[in-house]
């Protein structure tokens, strides 16, 4: 074989296992840990599944955000996130969220609808 595209193969091949090691699994669509859904969250354009990551990330935080809401609805509940005024978009929100959990790795195993309000109350804690 000829060095020179033995070199090239070998450079193919080191761009694509990146791509191959961080690619979406279907343990990620299972969310059982806050790094399933890291890993849906921030899907490479690139990858076959991308659409279907960002689509059951924005789904899963969209979701639990508003079944908290629900919950918290009435006289005398307790807030735990209290956002700016105005608030902020779901885009925007969802990129802070995603950015902190990048920023805490530490929380990786935990059960992600627990890291998703960890870091919405560490982001826009509620005044005491």
């Amino acid at each position: 074989m000829n060095p020179r595209n033995l070199i090239k193969q070998l450079l193919l091949l080191c761009l694509l296992i990146p791509g191959i090691a961080n690619a979406v699994t279907e343990a990620d669509f299972e969310v059982k840990t806050t790094k399933n859904l890291l890993n849906l969250c921030t899907a490479s354009a690139e990858d076959p599944q991308y659409q279907q990551a960002i689509h059951f990330c924005y789904g899963y935080l969209v979701g639990a955000y508003h079944y908290y809401e629900a919950e918290n609805n009435g006289p005398g509940d307790q807030q735990l996130v209290c956002p700016p005024k105005p608030e902020p978009t779901r885009n925007e929100t969802i990129k802070k969220v995603v950015s902190w959990f990048q920023q805490h790795p530490e929380y990786m195993h935990e059960i992600p609808v627990e890291t998703e309000f960890r870091a919405l109350t560490d982001l826009w804690p509620c005044k005491k």
